[in-house]
C-alpha cells in the first residue's frame, strides 16, 4: 500500500497538489496531516501530508485477508464485492463453520483484528465488511425475522420484550426494521458487550 507525501504553504494547497499529482477527486482520497515544516529567513513554513488512495487501501485489505488465512492454514477464496460503497470481502473456504465459529464469534474476530491492522497503516477507521458464505446476509434475515415476530408479541402483549446481547451493526438492523411500525418502538440498553434492543409497546392514541 503506497502512500504519498505532499507539502503546501496551507493543508489546502498540499491537498491541491496531491489531487493534481495523482488526478484523483478528494473525495477518493485519504489524507492526514503529519506536520508541519518550519521556514528558515528567506523560507516560508510548509505544511506536510500524507496521503494514500482508498482504492490502494480497499485492494491491501483483501491481499492482507488472503495472506492472513493462509498463515492460519486455511485454503480460501476472497471475492471483492460493494455494498452502498462499503467494501465487502466475501470468503469462501475449505471450513467455513470453523471460520464462522459459534454464533459469527470467529468471524467477528477476524474482521476486529483485520479492522486493527488496516487502522493502525493509516491512521484512521476505514469502513469495510467480512463476511464467509453469506452468513452475515443469513443473519441478518433472521434477525429482520425475530424483530418482526417479537414485535408482533409486544404489540399484543403490551409488554415489552428485551433482546439477546447484539453487536452495533446487529442492533441496527432490528431498529431499522421496526422504525415505521405504529405499535412499537425500541430502544439500546446496557452497556457493551452486553448492549441490548428493548422493544416496547406505544401508547394507544
Amino acid at each position: 500500500m503506497e502512500k504519498h507525501s505532499y507539502t503546501g504553504k496551507t493543508k489546502e494547497e498540499a491537498i491541491i497538489n496531491a489531487k493534481e499529482d495523482l488526478q484523483e477527486v478528494e473525495t477518493n482520497l485519504i489524507i492526514r496531516e503529519v506536520g508541519t515544516q518550519k521556514g528558515g529567513l528567506f523560507k516560508s513554513s510548509k505544511v506536510e501530508i500524507e496521503v494514500i488512495e482508498k482504492r490502494e487501501v480497499v485492494r491491501y485489505i483483501k491481499e492482507y485477508i488472503i495472506q492472513l488465512l493462509k498463515e492460519l492454514g486455511f485454503s480460501a477464496q476472497v471475492e471483492l464485492k460493494n455494498k452502498d460503497e462499503v467494501p465487502t470481502y466475501m470468503i469462501y473456504s475449505d471450513n467455513d463453520a470453523l471460520l464462522i465459529g459459534k454464533n459469527g464469534k470467529n468471524l467477528k474476530a477476524l474482521s476486529f483484528y483485520v479492522g486493527l491492522h488496516i487502522n493502525k497503516m493509516i491512521g484512521r477507521n476505514f469502513r469495510f465488511i467480512i463476511d464467509i458464505n453469506e452468513y452475515n446476509k443469513k443473519r441478518e434475515k433472521r434477525i429482520e425475522s425475530l424483530a418482526k415476530r417479537v414485535a408482533k408479541e409486544v404489540a399484543q402483549t403490551k409488554i415489552e420484550a428485551k433482546l439477546d446481547a447484539m453487536n452495533s451493526y446487529e442492533r441496527r438492523i432490528v431498529h431499522n426494521v421496526l422504525t415505521n411500525n405504529k405499535r412499537v418502538y425500541t430502544e439500546s440498553e446496557g452497556e457493551e458487550p452486553n448492549r441490548c434492543v428493548v422493544i416496547k409497546p406505544k401508547e394507544d392514541e
